[in-house]
């Protein structure tokens, strides 16, 4: 089994993702270069978050022209699971291969803090071996806030594709608890198929003793077990 981690032009989550995938549940990684047009056998994508240049450039919108792109629609619409955080989030509603968009902040800051998350879908391949009903993850972003229409917003929840909610410390989504202004608090989705899935805060910023969070472990074990099960 083999894990493939995208690295873009000033990325700079790619080896916090690496790290945290070979870390708690010791697989190969690959990485795999915007150039690329192929995906080496790999059986899990990652887009990674944490563009240099910041959210100014609409970063999803230009990396979604990146040759490797093509291959991972390809990938993604015949079944292969891929997984974008944060920026990797804005490239897969850019690239249609989720509903939505990710727009500034409603308080127009970058934001950089822990966050509390509901887990609304725990039979997905991110979060089966989750045990909490929140967790506890880190965000980073200056164009987080989710945003679709009516219709989209209703047939996520219909669906069973909101993984995720921003909430307090009891579970409950009040806007207080919304850090970007994200639609119906949502912070993570899949697509109807669930092999595609996008998440805006970091779990690989929660996966060493290190950094006093270890919350997003259950999410890369989670993805493992699917895989294995």
């Amino acid at each position: 089994m083999k894990f493939g981690v995208v690295v873009f032009p000033g990325s700079n989550c790619d080896k916090d993702i690496i790290l945290a995938l070979e870390n708690t549940i010791n697989k190969q990684v690959v990485e795999l270069w915007h150039k690329d047009t192929d995906l080496k056998g790999c059986d899990v994508i990652f887009l990674p978050g944490g563009f240099s240049f910041g959210d100014y450039l609409r970063s999803g919108a230009i990396a979604k022209f990146s040759p490797i792109m093509k291959k991972i629609i390809e990938f993604g619409e015949k079944g292969g699971y891929v997984i974008g955080i944060c920026n990797g989030f804005q490239i897969l509603t850019e690239s249609g291969l989720l509903p939505g968009a990710l727009l500034h902040n409603t308080s127009n800051k970058f934001i950089c803090k822990n966050v509390n998350l509901k887990v609304v879908n725990k039979d997905t391949l991110v979060t089966k071996r989750v045990k909490k009903n929140i967790v506890k993850i880190p965000i980073a972003h200056g164009e987080g806030r989710y945003f679709a229409d009516e219709k989209t917003i209703n047939s996520l929840f219909e669906n069973n594709q909101v993984i995720f909610q921003y909430c307090n410390e009891n579970g409950e989504t009040e806007s207080s608890a919304n850090p970007n202004g994200s639609l119906s608090n949502i912070a993570g989705i899949c697509n109807k198929n669930r092999n595609i899935f996008g998440m805006m805060p970091h779990p690989e910023r929660a996966a060493e003793s290190d950094l006093k969070n270890t919350d997003g472990v259950a999410l890369f074990e989670s993805i493992l077990a699917s895989l294995e099960s």
